[in-house]
């Protein structure tokens, strides 16, 4: 049977093949933690360590490479981010389509005495800015907000946004886990006080690597969520003030970061805009299969203008998890069903409770790939 990989809203793969080698040659013959050695291979980790940070500051527009903070994954940096600045009283403005590593932290921290609202979004996913400010408080700080959904491929306005933080003095804080290696992504341009990422799916990295940009303005405006030793100021029993060591307390996932520099390699070497164009393509001539066909609802933008390449449809009348379940079964085409840790996103779609069959493109699929995968679902609606 074929096999058709279509979650890369989860996880890009395959990942580019030197993303594998760097990953190996580290465990085979570097091995070396970073600022806790003085030899050569420890220096030598140092070294790609920094030049990862050089690599992600240029494509996401940051201000410089120590303002890179490497976390886990996106999660654990919108928790940094959320938690260490917020504080009871506080009122933040999210968008109706936040994924649940925005929401949980929220809702987590309302229990402290931290208010939020949702700045609703239309039919198809888009943020109302009309709304935003008829929402803003006195004690408001900051807005959250997705670059894109994850479950609709929205893309919102993010440069309109930064620049009505900048105007009512807001900070403005963006999860760029959707499009990061997809789109267009300008820090400084977007007026963005700190971005987090992730290297797992539009970078094409390892799993185990994400991360945060911060300005030098919002970092001390933050408390580090974690801390502990650093490599340097060891005499210390404080925290380090400088960056990035003020926020990347233990041991880094060394591996990983060896996988996501050279995966960012991979992007420089092709470009984004090829990515992208190519991305975009697939995306129009899947929905040019499946948006006239009355059985299936598209949820989210009908056309592949403004959107990533993630589609998800509903198949009013039937079981959506059926239908995925034969589409992997009896096709080889693999998705994601159900609500994609972002519930309210689906309530905003009109899409709760049975969420959505979620097909989402990448840089290596093909157009022969969305033929079968269209065609299946033909064939399984039709019998």
């Amino acid at each position: 049977m074929q096999k058709v990989y279509f979650d890369h809203a989860a996880t890009s793969f395959p990942k580019p093949p030197e993303v594998v080698s760097a990953m190996v040659a580290y465990m085979e013959r570097v091995g070396s933690n970073v600022g806790r050695g003085g030899y050569a291979s420890a220096y030598e980790a140092a070294g790609t360590v920094l030049a990862a940070r050089e690599r992600l500051c240029a494509l996401l527009g940051g201000p410089d490479p120590r303002n890179v903070i490497f976390t886990l994954n996106v999660t654990e940096a919108l928790n940094m981010i959320l938690k260490g600045f917020l504080r009871p009283g506080d009122h933040v403005l999210v968008s109706a389509v936040e994924h649940n590593a925005v929401m949980r932290p929220l809702v987590q921290l309302s229990q402290t005495g931290v208010a939020f609202d949702r700045i609703p979004c239309d039919g198809e996913g888009a943020l109302c800015l009309d709304a935003l400010d008829g929402l803003v408080r006195p004690s408001t700080r900051a807005v959250v907000l997705t670059h894109a959904s994850n479950v609709a491929g929205t893309i919102q306005p993010v440069a309109q946004v930064g620049a009505f933080c900048r105007a009512h003095g807001l900070r403005f804080i963006v999860d760029c886990a959707q499009t990061a290696g997809m789109e267009p992504v300008d820090m400084g341009s977007m007026g963005i006080d700190a971005l987090a990422f992730t290297g797992h799916k539009g970078l094409l990295g390892p799993q185990g690597t994400g991360g945060f940009l911060v300005t030098d303005a919002f970092e001390k405006e933050l408390d580090p969520l974690i801390s502990g030793g650093t490599g340097s100021f060891s005499h210390l029993e404080t925290v380090p003030a400088l960056l990035p060591d003020r926020f990347e307390a233990g041991t880094l996932n060394l591996p990983g970061i060896y996988g996501l520099h050279a995966a960012l390699g991979f992007l420089e070497k092709t470009g984004i805009d090829v990515i992208r164009a190519r991305e975009r393509a697939l995306t129009a001539r899947f929905l040019a299969a499946v948006a006239e066909d009355g059985r299936i609802r598209v949820a989210g933008p009908r056309t592949a203008e403004g959107r990533t390449a993630v589609v998800s449809l509903d198949f009013p009348g039937r079981d959506n998890a059926e239908i995925a379940f034969r589409l992997d079964s009896e096709y080889g085409v693999m998705t994601r069903c159900g609500l994609h840790c972002a519930p309210n996103a689906h309530r905003t779609l009109g899409t709760y409770p049975q969420g959505t069959v979620r097909f989402s493109f990448g840089y290596g699929n093909t157009e022969e790939e969305i033929d079968y995968a269209s065609d299946a679902i033909g064939r399984i609606l039709n019998g």
